[in-house]
């Protein structure tokens, strides 16, 4: 028998991306369930259609609210008046900060995954938060303060120290506290000055 509850949410989409991130958080992505997420809502099951026409559309749209959650983070730790070895620094806590916060969200922002029409969307969520870091080298390249070469290529090198580093911790909450707090300069140091002895 239809379930025959009126929607009368007032903001459902966002109360379905909130219930999603809670669910993805506490279960994995795997029991996300836009009817579970109506259910929680107090709405019929047809109402989340209003919104996303499938899972995959709601786990894009959780992908880009992360994106734009992420770029804030990004953009309130920069200063580009710093010179570069503290302002990537400040830009790797905050990374490596939301990382350990939404470590599972983070998982699903890169997931190869995603509806084709969300692409474009996607790109720009990656040059809002990656790019600001290309941005940042490219500078640095200007000024002569790092190597020359492909500033994409180092920003890759970056992203995928930045990156890897974040898996590591994000199952151990205290490893990922000390990777932000106490580890973050000498990961910067070392990306900037190599393991070679001078």
């Amino acid at each position: 028998m239809p379930e025959s509850r009126p929607y009368h949410h007032g903001d459902l989409r966002s109360a379905l991306l909130a219930g999603a991130e809670r669910t993805l958080r506490e279960k994995g992505v795997g029991a996300l369930s836009l009817r579970e997420l109506a259910r929680e809502a107090g709405v019929s099951h047809a109402a989340p259609g209003r919104h996303f026409k499938d899972k995959q559309a709601l786990l894009d749209a959780l992908a880009l609210s992360g994106y734009d959650r992420l770029a804030r983070a990004l953009d309130s730790a920069d200063d580009p008046a710093l010179p570069l070895q503290p302002r990537l620094t400040a830009l790797a806590r905050a990374y490596l900060g939301f990382a350990a916060d939404h470590a599972e969200l983070l998982e699903l922002m890169y997931a190869r995954k995603h509806d084709p029409e969300s692409a474009e969307l996607m790109a720009d969520g990656v040059e809002r938060t990656v790019g600001l870091i290309g941005r940042v080298v490219a500078e640095a390249q200007a000024r002569g303060e790092i190597v020359e070469g492909d500033p994409e290529h180092l920003t890759i090198a970056i992203g995928a120290v930045l990156h890897g580093l974040a898996t590591f911790t994000a199952g151990d909450k205290s490893a990922a506290y000390a990777s932000q707090h106490g580890g973050v300069e000498e990961l910067v140091h070392l990306l900037l000055h190599g393991l070679k002895p001078r």
